[in-house]
């Protein structure tokens, strides 16, 4: 890489942002050269905390359309390269360590960087749900953000898979109807859904636990043979979570199998299916499909959803419950082992140790069951 330090103009869009805003811009210190700030119509402090980091503070008139307004953010850009965020997304320490080196040592021919999007984690802090996104883009390129909800960035050009990551905090204040509102008012009046558009109405739908109206928009959007690989797998899985709270077993499993049509089997998959069997007590389909999600190798630059325990310890985990309910107790121990060195202070994981041990002659025996959550139940939108 050359070695020419770049500037950064960081272009947020907000509204209302009073808890999140400081916390956001005092993580991003000494990466942008600019604070962008377009507010949407804040009726609490914002502006006035916004006022200590920056005096580039836009007005914009609310039309039920962010890319709209990301767009006007990143017109008033000036430096070299445009960084966007969220209010509620941090850097930590050592992703803004890792940042400002990217920075000083950047190639001037990139267009555009991406980025991992962290957005849960467990009780360790470790990171259980991510995502790729574009971060940073050339602002001489023009990228346009499209969408009116669920907005995207159309790039093209030099592209660089960063490791340096963004951290979504997330806040109780979220106004959790807003996206499926904006849907509606554009459905009501008859604008046409963009497969895009009926993959993220049918999440929207899913969330507000309208089941079937989800199904309906999912099953709509794979008709369309148009969406984006990692839409349509990811709406198989959400089609099969609908099923599952309708009750629809069968269905269930349809939706799952289905995701293999677009890709080979995701850890998370294998591991939707291993809990269907364990479930249905049919432990030998289990351990097929849970030693399965164990062979398979994550994906290092993947842009779909990453479970992180299906990819670990989870289906280790699972596989102790199958063997063991298959009386298999040796291999039941060495997997939940396995499990160990990923999550050695689990409490399912040191009670099945000791249950375990206790069967082997190792130590007293604990008559108490083994139950485990389903994990995938967890997953984050």
């Amino acid at each position: 890489m050359a070695d020419k330090s770049i500037t950064v103009s960081l272009c947020m869009i907000v509204r209302n942002e009073k808890d999140t805003i400081a916390r956001c811009l005092n993580s991003v210190e000494g990466i942008p050269d600019e604070i962008v700030i377009v507010d949407t119509g804040s009726t609490d402090c914002t502006k006035e905390i916004v006022k200590e980091f920056t005096d580039k503070i836009f007005d914009f008139s609310w039309i039920d359309d962010f890319a709209a307004a990301r767009n006007f953010a990143f017109s008033k850009a000036t430096m070299d390269y445009i960084l966007w965020l969220d209010a509620d997304d941090v850097f930590s320490e050592a992703d803004r360590e890792q940042f400002v080196k990217l920075k000083q040592n950047f190639d001037p021919l990139l267009d555009v960087v991406n980025m991992p999007y962290l957005l849960a984690f467990d009780q360790f802090g470790a990171a259980t749900f991510s995502l790729r996104r574009n971060r940073l883009v050339k602002r001489s390129m023009n990228f346009r953000w499209i969408g009116a909800v669920h907005e995207y960035l159309e790039v093209y050009g030099q592209v660089l898979n960063s490791d340096v990551c963004v951290t979504h905090k997330g806040t109780e204040g979220d106004d959790s109807d807003r996206n499926l509102k904006i849907y509606e008012k554009r459905k009501a009046k008859g604008e046409p859904f963009s497969p895009r558009d009926l993959y993220y109405y049918a999440n929207e739908l899913l969330e507000h636990h309208f089941y079937n109206e989800a199904i309906e928009s999912y099953q709509e959007f794979l008709n369309t043979k148009q969406g984006w690989v990692e839409d349509n797998i990811s709406a198989c899985g959400k089609m099969a979570d609908c099923y599952q709270k309708l009750e629809s077993p069968d269905k269930q499993l349809e939706y799952i199998f289905k995701s293999f049509i677009y890709a080979t089997p995701r850890a998370e998959f294998c591991c939707r299916l291993g809990f269907y069997f364990l479930g249905a007590k049919q432990y030998e389909q289990g351990v097929f499909w849970y030693k399965l999600a164990t062979q398979l190798e994550k994906p290092i630059d993947g842009w779909g959803p990453i479970l992180e325990a299906c990819w670990t310890w989870l289906p280790h985990l699972q596989l102790c419950v199958c063997y063991d309910r298959l009386g298999k107790y040796e291999l039941a121990y060495e997997h939940n082992e396995i499990a160990r060195k990923y999550r050695p202070q689990n409490s399912q994981v040191l009670y099945n140790k000791n249950y375990l041990e206790g069967i082997l002659g190792k130590a007293e025996k604990l008559e108490k069951d083994i139950e485990l959550p389903n994990i995938l139940e967890e997953e984050v939108e």
